[in-house]
């Protein structure tokens, strides 16, 4: 109690107007200290809530629709080695024409790659997982002066 009764002292020496006058500031600072303590990071949750609730919408159109994917795929009928050895030969020769060298080895299938536009790679690998169920393992791509794909890709077929 000895360390209040210097503050108490100095209390009531204070006249009327200056303990209003210091009531009023001290309901100020706690009114401010609320505002940025209480209120200020609940109104921006609350402002940021629309989009990250559309942000959130768009993440999970996205996982239904790799959802579909992978049910679509689990719902075709397995193929064997050498239909997915075909069908992924044919991709190669429809989708990446001459820019595709390819060699297979085995369970696995390695496509080199120079100067392939970027759609026809994307479409290529669309339908190689999609028809052929051929898994990219390895890719080393770069892209050269005038935007196309070099390098090589190593494909894993589903086992025999």
């Amino acid at each position: 109690m000895n360390a209040l009764q210097p503050l108490r002292a100095r209390w009531a020496a204070l006249a009327e107007r200056e303990k209003t006058l210091v009531l009023l500031a001290g309901a100020v600072v706690g009114l401010a200290l609320f505002w940025w303590v209480g209120v200020a990071p609940a109104l921006g949750t609350l402002r940021a809530a629309p989009a990250q609730h559309r942000e959130l919408d768009r993440q999970l159109q996205q996982m239904r629709g790799l959802q579909a994917q992978a049910q679509a795929l689990q719902s075709q009928p397995q193929q064997g080695h050498d239909e997915a050895l075909r069908s992924l030969e044919t991709t190669i020769r429809q989708r990446l024409g001459t820019t595709a060298r390819y060699t297979i080895a085995g369970d696995r299938v390695t496509v080199t790659l120079t100067a392939t536009p970027p759609d026809a790679l994307a479409q290529w690998l669309t339908q190689a997982r999609v028809n052929a169920r051929a898994l990219p393992a390895e890719a080393r791509l770069t892209r050269n002066a005038a935007g196309l794909w070099d390098g090589s890709l190593v494909l894993s077929l589903p086992a025999r």
